[in-house]
């Protein structure tokens, strides 16, 4: 009898976020190592499982995808998906999984409904904090991105640090598009140097205080460009008013994103709270100085290949930024410890270290 492991596909129906990315890139992280042999299936079938809903393509060869159920959203995810999952192991990698389906592992990225509650609506903290409760006691395994969030999470949750495995995340996918250089001519972007903030409005992330280090600066020549979405569904509106030398793009997408890391002068990030922190990586990998915040996971992310500022003085993002934008030398030497730190982080290693688990939870 052909043993299976299924993967809760529902990521492939919402906007790619944070999270979204991660399945993403595991998934074809994971079919390319099948193929290229350091993972053996040994007959084990390996099976998405997606909602009746429009749904992104993969370009998977070894990973098949099923449509299953007749429900939508929340509902498909907890009656259809653990019906047709029965017979198999599951892996959910977007945080929330079915309930009631008790031979699952999980991903769980972050505390942060817990750690910063006012950066969600409501209704999305009520329904995830349920869930990592539950999660966290019945799946038989748990992923997360860092030790930090390791630490938050048995802080938060009362999960049990042994359960917990540390997955760090990769950096390939910001190599493997092309970049766009009509993003420059798209947003009216390069006529002066820029610094470049990417993030989504959610409070944590810090873009009041980002804004506010920069209304100090005066008259300066260059701009700050934001690229990032609300996403008002999972985050609390926050209503930030720019600065005249601020330019905010909304949504951009790999290639355009790619352009922008390698042209900027430097890369800013204040966040508060992260669970591992992606963009930063991907400004590393491209070979943009990174100014990033010293809090939560970040240093365990970026290493000594950045300069820090707190995230709670404006003032100190500014001279950091600032120091960063006129010490040329400095800029040279971050770029080369950007390039070193990010070498160490690979989809391929995220999805090897999953693939054991899966494999001993699902195919032995």
């Amino acid at each position: 009898m052909t043993r299976s492991i299924f993967f809760n596909g529902r990521f492939l129906s919402q906007p790619l976020t944070g999270v979204q990315r991660y399945a993403v890139e595991v998934f074809k992280a994971l079919d390319a190592l099948v193929e290229s042999g350091p993972i053996d299936t040994g007959g084990c079938s390996l099976v998405i499982l997606t909602p009746p809903e429009p749904c992104s393509p993969l370009p998977l060869k070894h990973i098949e995808v099923h449509t299953v159920g007749r429900l939508k959203g929340n509902l498909w995810e907890q009656i259809d998906l653990p019906w047709h999952a029965r017979r198999g192991l599951l892996f959910s990698p977007c945080n929330i999984g079915p309930l009631l389906h008790f031979n699952q592992v999980v991903t769980i990225h972050d505390a942060s409904v817990y750690a910063v509650p006012e950066a969600y609506s409501t209704l999305f903290r009520l329904k995830y904090k349920i869930i990592f409760q539950i999660l966290g006691k019945t799946a038989r395994h748990v992923f997360t991105d860092s030790e930090f969030s390791r630490k938050e999470l048995a802080a938060y949750c009362g999960i049990s640090p042994e359960r917990v495995q540390v997955v760090p995340l990769g950096r390939e996918h910001i190599l493997n598009v092309p970049a766009d250089a009509g993003v420059f001519k798209k947003y009216d972007i390069g006529q002066k140097p820029y610094v470049l903030a990417v993030s989504s409005n959610s409070p944590h992330k810090n873009l009041v205080g980002l804004v506010k280090a920069v209304e100090g600066l005066g008259q300066t020549d260059f701009e700050v460009v934001m690229v990032g979405g609300t996403f008002s569904k999972v985050f609390q509106k926050t209503e930030i008013k720019l600065p005249e030398m601020v330019k905010r793009i909304g949504y951009a997408n790999d290639s355009e994103l790619r352009a922008l890391y390698e042209q900027a002068v430097c890369f800013v990030y204040p966040s508060t709270y992260e669970g591992f922190g992606l963009p930063p990586l991907e400004a590393m990998t491209l070979g943009c100085p990174v100014v990033v915040s010293k809090a939560a996971s970040l240093p365990e992310v970026c290493g000594d290949a950045v300069v820090y500022c707190d995230p709670h003085d404006p003032a100190d993002i500014r001279e950091k930024m600032l120091l960063t934008l006129r010490d040329q030398k400095m800029r040279l030497d971050l770029r080369a410890r950007g390039y070193e730190t990010s070498r160490r982080f690979s989809w391929a290693s995220t999805a090897l270290a999953l693939w054991r688990v899966l494999k001993n939870n699902g195919c032995m």
